[in-house]
C-alpha cells in the first residue's frame, strides 16, 4: 500500500507546492493576475476533463499500468520545465502534470479498494487521505524552501525525481491486478449508476468537503489579514485546518471498520461539523479563525475516508476506476465551486456572508443526510 500512499502524496504535493509559489517566484512567466489564474486553472482543468476518462481506462486495461504511466508522465512533464525554463514550457509542464495526475490519482484509489477487503476500506482510505493531506500541508512550505534555495527549476526537478521514484517503487511493489470481466454498459446504464444515491450521496459529501477545505485554505488568511492579524497567525490557521484533517482521517477510517461509526452517520456528522466551522469563521478575531479552521479540518477529515469507502463498497469491482474517476471529478468541481461561490457572495456583500452561504449549503447536505438516516 505504501507506493499508493506515496502516489497520493505526490499529486497533492505537486498541486499545492507549485500553486503556492507561482505568483511570487515565476515572474518571467506570470505577467499578470490573469496569467496566474490561467496557470492555476490549467492543472485543475486537466483533472476535471481527464479523470473520468483515465478512470474508465483503468477498468479496461488495469489500474496498475495507468498508475505507472501517469507517474512516469508526471516525472517527464516536470522535467520539461527543468530542461527548458521558459514561460511557454511552464504552461506545457503544468498542463502535463495535471493530465498525468488525472491518470494516477483515480488509479491509485481504485487499487486501494481492489487490494483490500471491504472490511479494511475505512482504514486504507483513511491512511490514503492522511498522506494526501500531508502533501497538501507540506507543498506550500517545502515548495517555498526549494524555490528559495534554487528557484522554480529546483522545485520542478524535485517533483520529477519524486514522480520517477514513486513510479519505480510502484512498479516493483504493486502487484498486477488484471481487469475484471464486465457486462456491456450503455450511456443510459452509466447515467443510472451515477444518479444512484449510493454514488451521488458520498460524492456530493466529498465535493462539499473539498469546497470547504479550499475555502478555508484560500479565504481564512484573507479574513485574518482584514482583522489585522499577521502572516504567522494566518499561516497557523491553514496549518491547523490541514493538520486536523490529516489526524482525523485514519481514526475515522478505523472507526468505520470497527463498527463504531456508520457511513451515513459519519457523513452527516462530518457535514454538520464542517458547517459549524464555516459559521465560526464568521466570528471576529483569531479565535473565530482558528476555531473555524479546526472544525472545517475535523469535518472534512471525517467525510473523506468514509465517502471513498462508501463508493468502494457500493461499486462493482470491475467499475471501480470509472467510479473513482467520476468521484474525483465531483471533488474537483467542489474545489472550484466553493471558492467561486464565496468570492461571488463576498464581492456583493462581505466575506462573512460568503462563509455563511457555503455553510448553509453544507448544513443543508447534513440535514438531508440526517433525514435519510431517519
Amino acid at each position: 500500500m505504501w507506493p499508493l500512499y506515496a502516489a497520493g502524496f505526490t499529486t497533492a504535493f505537486g498541486a499545492h507546492g507549485i500553486a503556492a509559489n507561482l505568483g511570487g517566484h515565476a515572474r518571467g512567466a506570470v505577467t499578470s493576475l490573469l496569467v496566474l489564474g490561467g496557470l492555476l486553472a490549467l492543472y485543475d482543468g486537466a483533472e476535471v476533463i481527464l479523470k473520468p476518462v483515465f478512470g474508465t481506462l483503468a477498468d479496461r486495461v488495469g489500474a496498475r499500468p495507468v498508475l505507472l504511466g501517469g507517474l512516469v508522465a508526471f516525472a517527464v512533464a516536470s522535467a520539461l520545465y527543468v530542461a527548458a525554463d521558459s514561460p511557454g514550457w511552464l504552461w506545457a509542464a503544468r498542463l502535463g502534470q495535471g493530465a498525468a495526475a488525472s491518470a494516477f490519482s483515480p488509479s491509485a484509489s481504485a487499487l486501494v479498494a481492489r487490494l483490500n477487503p471491504a472490511a479494511r476500506h475505512g482504514r486504507v482510505f483513511g491512511s490514503y487521505g492522511f498522506y494526501k493531506s500531508i502533501g497538501y500541508t507540506l507543498g506550500p512550505l517545502l515548495g517555498g524552501v526549494l524555490v528559495w534555495a534554487g528557484g522554480m527549476r529546483l522545485l520542478f526537478a524535485v517533483l520529477a525525481a519524486l514522480g520517477a521514484a514513486v513510479a519505480v517503487w510502484a512498479g516493483l511493489a504493486v502487484p498486477v491486478v488484471p481487469p475484471l470481466p464486465k457486462t456491456r454498459q450503455t450511456v443510459l446504464d452509466l447515467a443510472r449508476r451515477l444518479a444512484d444515491p449510493a454514488f451521488l450521496a458520498p460524492t456530493c459529501a466529498l465535493a462539499a468537503a473539498t469546497a470547504a477545505l479550499s475555502v478555508g485554505v484560500g479565504f481564512l488568511p484573507v479574513s485574518g489579514r482584514a482583522a489585522g492579524l499577521g502572516t504567522v497567525a494566518t499561516g497557523a490557521a491553514v496549518s491547523v485546518l490541514a493538520g486536523c484533517a490529516a489526524v482525523v482521517q485514519p481514526r475515522a477510517g478505523r472507526a468505520l471498520d470497527d463498527g463504531r461509526l456508520t457511513t451515513r452517520s459519519g457523513l452527516a456528522a462530518g457535514l454538520s461539523v464542517t458547517a459549524v466551522g464555516l459559521a465560526c469563521a464568521m466570528l471576529p478575531g483569531l479565535t473565530g479563525i482558528l476555531t473555524g479552521a479546526a472544525l472545517i479540518g475535523i469535518g472534512t477529515g471525517l467525510i473523506t475516508p468514509l465517502g471513498f469507502a462508501a463508493l468502494a463498497s457500493s461499486t462493482p469491482r470491475e467499475r471501480l476506476g470509472q467510479t473513482m474517476g467520476a468521484a474525483e471529478l465531483g471533488r474537483e468541481l467542489g474545489d472550484a465551486g466553493g471558492p467561486l461561490l464565496v468570492a461571488v457572495v463576498a464581492s456583493g456583500a462581505t466575506l462573512n456572508y460568503g462563509f455563511g452561504a457555503l455553510g448553509i449549503l453544507v448544513g443543508t447536505g447534513a440535514l438531508v443526510a440526517f433525514v435519510r438516516r431517519a
